[in-house]
């Protein structure tokens, strides 16, 4: 509210030089850490100003995508790292289709459930070890997320999707602009930012059939690439 009240305020040209200098001043904070790391930077998700990015974060991009990639589906879909559920109550306006959703965060859950997304087709938990049973969804699908896990979470994630998952399961990742491995990065939140290359590796040692499809999210250091796995049966 406060933020929408300084842009009203300011002048279009100065809100505009001031925006672009709080985009640079992100673009000089980039930083990169040889190897694995051993943890996930996890406190974020606790954080109100942060699950407020989350209720905008894929306008325009993703979720547009996330709803064409499903639109054709049916059956229980499941949204991992759910957050505030925006994504989902976006999904549930689909026929043919019931969304449930899983965080770690209970704090982001509770916002979801505040949304109106049901408590019931909620859950705690993390992503990389689930109580789900297996082939209990028909889809699953995550946006922004994958890439915030560690190189033996993501190997463990994948696996899990492919447990829990009866057919196709859908990611969008940042995959560096560079087209190289440049590992694990810090901007806002830690996260890998590598190749096309890397993620299908990822998905490949699980499922038989993956490929990639372009995104239209993107920012200074990195591309959205959708990771669509399908599980023959």
């Amino acid at each position: 509210m406060v933020k929408e009240l300084t842009r009203q305020l300011t002048p279009p040209i100065l809100w505009h030089i001031l925006s672009e200098l709080k985009h640079r001043s992100k673009r000089t904070t980039t930083q990169r850490f040889p190897g694995n790391p051993v943890q996930q930077d996890l406190d974020l998700y606790w954080n109100a100003e942060f699950a407020q990015v989350l209720d905008t974060w894929g306008i325009g991009n993703t979720w547009h995508e996330i709803v064409f990639l499903v639109a054709n589906c049916s059956g229980d879909v499941l949204d991992i790292a759910c957050g505030t559920g925006k994504t989902m109550e976006i999904v549930s306006q689909l026929a043919n289709i019931e969304i449930y959703g899983c965080d770690i965060s209970d704090f982001l859950i509770q916002k979801a459930v505040e949304r109106g997304i049901p408590q019931s087709n909620l859950m705690v938990c993390d992503a990389t070890q689930t109580h789900y049973q297996d082939n209990q969804f028909d889809y699953s699908y995550s946006i922004g997320s994958l890439e915030h896990f560690t190189d033996e979470g993501i190997d463990q994630f994948v696996r899990e999707c492919y447990r829990i998952t009866k057919h196709k399961t859908f990611h969008m990742v940042p995959t560096s602009k560079s087209g190289q491995n440049e590992g694990w990065t810090k901007t806002v939140q830690s996260f890998f930012n590598n190749s096309p290359e890397w993620w299908l590796g990822k998905f490949r040692a699980v499922y038989e059939n993956v490929y990639t499809l372009d995104s239209l999210w993107k920012d200074d250091i990195s591309v959205g690439k959708w990771l669509v796995a399908d599980k023959k049966s």
